[in-house]
């Protein structure tokens, strides 16, 4: 491939796995280096507007990025019933010889990434449908999670102890190698 050099990449459209959505619902597509707060202050205006949904699709490395984006939605719009389907896109990359003269003819190369469709909804959805997450109850879930750092579940302190904050090192304010710590040569040969 050192004799050939990237000339354009197109990716198939893919169809909406979810039937009978409003043609009006707002699809967010998430690329690799989309902003997620701009991604999120997209959806968030739609789900203001009083739609009934919103869909989050991404496409290889983007695909981490949209499930962090629909995460977060759902924190911030309560109620949101999700339905996710995985399921592969084709991306063709065409590639051209760097010496057309060489004799070498272009490659058409064919891919198939991994890609991520979400629907948010406040509508119910139906439950019997494969990857149907219910909306959930975080303030349970973060309640949890401070009794356990309160009783040192897991931080391995004890009940009531609190750990120091700011930078460790004592009282001479400087960091490195104190009188405490070893340097490879003895305590009394440093003095």
């Amino acid at each position: 491939m050192e004799n050939y050099s990237k000339a354009r990449t197109v990716e198939q459209p893919s169809v909406c796995p979810f039937p009978g959505l409003p043609p009006d619902t707002p699809e967010v597509r998430v690329k690799d280096g989309s902003k997620i707060r701009n991604l999120l202050r997209y959806a968030l205006s739609r789900m203001e507007a009083k739609p009934r949904a919103v869909v989050f699709t991404a496409s290889g490395k983007g695909v981490s990025k949209a499930i962090t984006c629909a995460e977060i939605v759902k924190r911030r719009v309560k109620g949101l019933h999700q339905l996710t389907r995985l399921l592969y896109s084709t991306v063709v990359e065409v590639w051209e010889p760097l010496e057309p003269a060489a004799g070498l003819d272009s490659l058409t190369v064919s891919r198939n990434l991994p890609a991520i469709w979400i629907l948010l909804s406040r509508e119910p959805l139906d439950r019997s449908q494969p990857g149907y997450q219910a909306p959930g109850r975080y303030d349970a879930l973060w309640a949890q999670s401070t009794n356990k750092e309160e009783g040192g579940g897991f931080t391995g302190q004890r009940a009531g102890h609190r750990r120091k904050r700011g930078g460790g090192g004592g009282g001479g304010g400087s960091r490195g190698k104190g009188p405490g710590r070893q340097s490879g040569r003895t305590r009394e040969a440093a003095k």
